[in-house]
């Protein structure tokens, strides 16, 4: 397991935005889309340390989104 004391993984997008659903399954927090649905609507997700529910809430660059512990940055591909 990475060590969270090295702070997020950075993932990186190409657009300038990311629906929330979208960037749980690039990051890797997840493997599906119904997985999104469901951690999202249980309450199991942050954005910037704030619990988030909903799916299609917008990401942009250097937001920080959490789920079970596991951190994951939205960067500006090749920024």
């Amino acid at each position: 397991m990475a060590d969270p004391s090295a702070g997020p993984l950075d993932v990186p997008i190409r657009d300038t935005s990311i629906r929330l659903g979208q960037f749980l399954k690039l990051a890797g927090l997840i493997d599906s889309g119904a997985d999104a649905k469901s951690v999202i609507a249980d309450g199991l997700v942050t954005v910037n340390g704030e619990v988030e529910h909903r799916r299609g809430r917008q990401l942009h660059p250097a937001d920080v989104v959490v789920l079970a512990g596991r951190a994951a940055r939205v960067t500006l591909f090749g920024g």
